[in-house]
């Protein structure tokens, strides 16, 4: 039975802190982990990630977090929606 979501979950500052710093590192971008907004789309306007870059992502998130991230999930486009929806599913799907 899938773990259900808790409101918790979406306000872990310190695991949005380190996804956003691991999205620059892994994605060489010139932002500030702090100027990623939590709420703005990943993908095209937003962040202005594309499809490489989220395939990039997410074996790094997987890599580093121990969570099980595939090409073929139809939830890939809701996981990958914004920072807080990754930090989501990280904080409920995390092995480390």
């Amino acid at each position: 039975m899938p773990v259900p979501q808790t409101p918790a979950l979406t306000s872990e500052p310190a695991l949005l802190r380190d996804l956003a710093g691991l999205i620059i590192e892994s994605l060489n971008l010139e932002v500030a982990p702090a100027e990623i907004d939590p709420d703005a789309p990943l993908y095209g306007d937003g962040l202005g990630l594309d499809s490489i870059d989220i395939l990039e992502l997410a074996l790094v998130v997987s890599k580093n977090f121990g969570v099980q991230l595939r090409a073929d999930d139809a939830n890939n486009q809701q996981i990958f929606s914004s920072l807080r929806s990754l930090a989501n599913y990280v904080a409920a799907h995390r092995t480390h």
